[in-house]
C-alpha cells in the first residue's frame, strides 16, 4: 500500500536513529489536506534537535516517489502527501480490482463470539446490535486474510429458565396450545412465560421456592417430565433464533451452551480454590477481585452450583480446545464491562494462554422512543419488531418497492444505524433517519449503488473506446482519491475493531458520487468511457463496503 511506502521513504530520509514504528501515516478526513498526512516532524523534532517546521521541510525536500506528485508542509509541522493522478487513474482500469484483500492477518486464526441470546427469553434489540457488530467484525477480519470462526454462547440453564418453566406450568392453556404455531409465536409464548415467572419470583415467596426447586431439577436432570418440557422449550427458542440469523445473514461455526460448560467451570474453580486463586465466603466461592483493584465476584453459589462467571471460565477453556485461536473476540453489551475485567483477571490466573489472547468489546445500548426495555416485565423490544417496523415504514414510504428489496433495505437500515457510531456509544435509534434516502443511512448507500447500476445500464451500445487520460474535473479527482483509500480504510477498521470508520468512508463516497452525477453528464458525454469506468468503480466499492457491513446491495430500488 502507498501508506507503507511513504513510511519507508520517511524512514530512509531520517536514517537508522529513528524507529519506523514511531512513524504514523494518517488519512485526513478533509481531502484538501492531502491523501496522507504525518506529524512525524513534530514528534521527533526534540529528539533530532530541530524545529518541527525545519524537520518537516527537510523530509519534504528529500521525499521522492513516483506515486506521489505533491508534498506540502503545513504549520506547526504537518507533512501532507498527494497521490499522482497517473496512479489514481491506474486504479479504475479494472473496476473489479478496486478492493485488494489485505494480508496483515494471513495465517491468523480468530474466533468472534457474538449475539449470545438466551433460550426461553426473547431475542431483543441488544442481541440484534451484538449480531450486527460481531458479523461485520468477522467480515472485516476475514478481509485482512484471517481465518475467522463465528461462535454463539447461549444460556440454556439458570434462573431465567426456571422462571420460564414455572410460567409455562402456570398457564391454563399450557404448552400444547402453542405446539403447532410458528417459531415466532412459540418464542413470544416463552417470553411471556418468563415474564410471568419473573414477576411471581419477586412477589410470591412460595413461587420463589418453587422456581428455585425447578432450577435445581433442571441442573441435575432429576425430573423426567420437567426435563421433557425443558428440552422442548429450548429447541423452540433455538429454532426461532435461526430464523433471525438467516434474516441477518449470519451463520455460526460453533454453538456453546451454559449446560455444557458449567461442569468444566466448576472443576476449574474447585481446582484453583485449593491453589489460592479463589476464596470461601459465606458458603460460596468467590474470586477476590478487590486484591486486583476490581470487585469480588461469586463463582460457585451457596448451593454449590457454578455461576455465570464459572461457566464463562469453562466456555473460554473449551473454545480454545475446539479451535486453537490466535485471538478470541467477545462482543457483548457494555453493561458487563466491569464483570469482564474480573473474569479476565481470573482467567489470567487459571488459563493464562487463553486470557492473553482474549479481547472483550462492549457495545452501547439501543435507545428507542418507547423507552427502556425489560424482559422481566414483558415490555421487551424485540429485534424482530425493529426489523419489521423498519420494513413497514419503508413500504409505506416507497409503495412500489418489491418485498424482497424492502426486506434488504430494512435490514440494511437497521444495521447501518447500529454500526455508524463508535462501538461503546449508546445508539438513539430514529426510524426517520434510518430509512431516509437522503441522509447518513444504509438506504442512502444502497440507493447510490443502485444508481450506479442504472447509469451503467444506459451506456450506449457502440464500440467501446479505449479510455483516454482525461483532464479531470474537481468532482472526478475527488472521487478517485476516495476510491484509492478504500483498502486502507478497511484495514484500519479491521485493525481497530471499528466498523464506524468504514461507514463514514462509504457515506462520503456516496455523497461525492451523487454530486458528480448531478454536475456532469456521463452517458453520451465526450468522456463517457472514463466516466462509466469511474461509475463502475464507485459501485464496486459501495457493494464491497456494504458487504463488509453485512448489508446487501439491491440492484434496483
Amino acid at each position: 500500500m502507498i501508506k507503507d511506502k511513504i513510511k519507508e521513504k520517511i524512514k530512509e530520509i531520517l536514517g537508522s536513529e529513528v524507529d519506523s514504528g514511531s512513524i504514523v501515516i494518517d488519512i485526513p478526513a478533509d481531502l484538501s489536506h492531502g491523501d496522507y498526512s504525518s506529524n512525524i516532524a513534530m514528534r521527533l523534532a526534540g529528539q533530532l534537535q530541530k524545529s518541527p517546521m525545519e524537520l518537516a521541510e527537510t523530509i519534504a525536500s528529500k521525499f521522492e516517489d513516483e506515486n506521489i506528485e505533491k508534498v506540502e508542509v503545513v504549520k506547526p509541522g504537518f507533512i501532507n502527501f498527494w497521490v499522482s493522478k497517473k496512479t489514481l487513474l491506474n486504479l479504475i482500469e479494472n473496476p473489479q480490482n478496486n478492493f485488494e484483500k489485505g494480508k496483515k492477518l494471513s495465517g491468523k486464526k480468530i474466533m468472534v463470539e457474538f449475539t449470545d441470546p438466551n433460550p426461553f427469553k426473547e431475542f431483543h434489540i441488544g442481541h440484534l446490535y451484538s449480531n450486527a457488530v460481531g458479523e461485520t467484525l468477522s467480515r472485516l477480519l476475514e478481509s485482512q486474510g484471517a481465518e475467522v470462526k463465528r461462535a454463539n454462547y447461549q444460556g440454556d440453564v439458570g434462573m431465567h429458565v426456571a422462571k420460564a418453566l414455572y410460567g409455562i406450568q402456570k398457564q391454563e392453556a399450557g404448552i400444547k396450545s402453542i405446539e403447532e404455531s410458528s417459531p415466532k409465536k412459540r418464542a413470544e409464548f416463552l417470553g411471556q412465560s418468563y415474564a410471568q415467572g419473573a414477576k411471581a419470583y419477586e412477589e410470591d415467596e412460595n413461587a420463589k421456592k418453587e422456581i428455585e426447586a425447578i432450577n435445581k431439577k433442571v441442573y441435575d436432570q432429576s425430573d423426567p417430565e420437567l426435563l421433557e418440557l425443558y428440552k422442548k422449550g429450548r429447541q423452540w427458542s433455538l429454532d426461532y433464533f435461526e430464523t433471525i440469523y438467516k434474516r441477518l445473514g449470519t451463520t455460526f461455526d460453533f454453538y456453546y451452551f451454559e449446560s455444557e460448560v458449567g461442569e468444566i467451570g466448576l472443576k476449574l474453580v474447585n481446582e484453583f480454590l485449593g491453589k489460592g486463586v479463589f476464596e470461601q465466603s459465606e458458603g460460596a466461592v468467590i474470586f477476590p477481585g478487590e486484591k486486583h483493584n476490581l470487585h469480588n465476584r461469586v463463582f460457585i453459589n451457596s448451593l454449590g452450583l457454578p455461576t455465570y462467571e464459572a461457566k464463562e471460565l469453562g466456555l473460554n477453556k473449551k473454545k480454545y480446545e475446539d479451535y486453537l485461536f490466535d485471538t478470541s473476540v467477545i462482543v457483548t453489551g457494555n453493561e458487563i464491562n466491569e464483570y469482564f475485567k474480573v473474569l479476565l483477571a481470573a482467567m489470567e490466573k487459571i488459563i493464562p494462554q487463553v486470557a492473553s489472547k482474549t479481547k472483550h468489546l462492549g457495545h452501547g445500548m439501543v435507545r428507542l422512543p418507547q423507552g427502556k426495555m425489560s424482559s422481566r416485565t414483558g415490555s421487551i423490544i424485540t429485534g424482530e419488531w425493529l426489523l419489521d417496523e423498519a420494513k413497514k415504514k419503508i413500504q409505506e414510504e416507497f409503495k412500489d418497492m418489491k418485498d424482497e428489496t424492502a426486506e434488504q433495505v430494512a435490514v440494511g437500515a437497521v444495521k447501518y444505524a447500529l454500526l455508524r457510531s463508535a462501538i461503546g456509544r449508546d445508539i438513539a435509534f430514529s426510524f426517520d433517519e434510518s430509512i431516509s434516502l437522503d441522509g447518513n443511512s444504509g438506504p442512502y448507500l444502497q440507493y447510490t449503488y443502485a444508481r450506479t447500476n442504472s447509469v451503467l445500464a444506459k451506456k450506449q451500445e457502440k464500440e467501446s473506446k479505449e479510455v483516454q487520460s482525461p483532464k479531470l474535473e474537481k468532482e472526478e479527482e475527488e472521487l478517485l482519491r476516495l476510491l484509492f483509500k478504500f483498502a486502507e480504510v478497511v484495514e484500519k477498521a479491521a485493525e481497530e475493531y471499528a466498523p464506524s470508520f468504514l461507514c463514514t468512508y462509504l457515506f462520503s463516497l456516496a455523497q461525492h458520487f451523487n454530486l458528480f452525477y448531478q454536475k456532469h453528464k456521463i452517458v453520451g458525454s465526450e468522456e463517457e468511457a472514463f466516466r462509466l469506468q469511474l461509475t463502475a468503480s464507485v459501485g464496486n466499492v459501495l457493494k464491497s463496503g456494504l458487504h463488509l457491513l453485512g448489508i446487501q446491495s439491491p440492484e434496483k430500488m
